[in-house]
């Protein structure tokens, strides 16, 4: 079922060509686009919640958008040397096996919703995506950026991997039901 919040989900979706598009070029102007666009990761949840229009496609759907601006932005990194490859290829991988076991979940009538952790580590991925996007542009100039970014990265990552377990804890006891 198609509502607002799954709209606003996927205006998230259609932001992140857009930002690929432009954060080479004008570093500033992909650091809005990607900023409107973990916004509306905020907004489609409450707006969901809010209203009662909570659907299995929104439970879904705003992970794996989640997981596409995340994974678009590392590959730029990586691209562009910000980034160690490696740590790039730990959330990536995560975030494949924690997306591949909530279809599995779901193939099975098992919801399996976004936890806390989940959500933590999400908000360390976008916050430490913002600091390096704005570190980026030649405007800006503080020197302490760049290593606040990494260092949130790494916590993103550590908190990544421990929620991936959590989540597999979680499908495990809900299959053993």
């Amino acid at each position: 079922m198609v509502n607002i919040p799954t709209i606003i989900t996927f205006s998230r979706i259609l932001l992140i060509p857009i930002f690929i598009l432009v954060v080479g070029t004008r570093p500033l102007l992909g650091t809005f686009v990607f900023a409107v666009a973990s916004i509306t990761d905020l907004l489609d949840g409450y707006v969901a919640r809010r209203s009662k229009q909570v659907t299995k496609l929104g439970i879904l759907l705003d992970p794996v958008a989640d997981k596409l601006l995340v994974i678009s932005a590392l590959v730029i990194f990586v691209d562009m040397e910000v980034v160690p490859a490696w740590i790039a290829i730990v959330i990536i991988v995560r975030e494949f096996l924690v997306t591949g076991l909530r279809i599995a979940a779901l193939s099975k009538d098992i919801v399996i919703p976004a936890e806390m952790g989940g959500k933590i580590k999400t908000t360390f991925q976008l916050t430490s995506i913002f600091i390096l996007l704005i570190d980026l542009s030649p405007s800006i100039n503080f020197d302490f950026l760049y290593d606040l970014g990494i260092v949130t990265l790494w916590i993103a990552m550590f908190i990544g991997i421990a929620s991936g377990v959590q989540y597999l804890v979680q499908f495990w006891r809900r299959l053993s039901l």
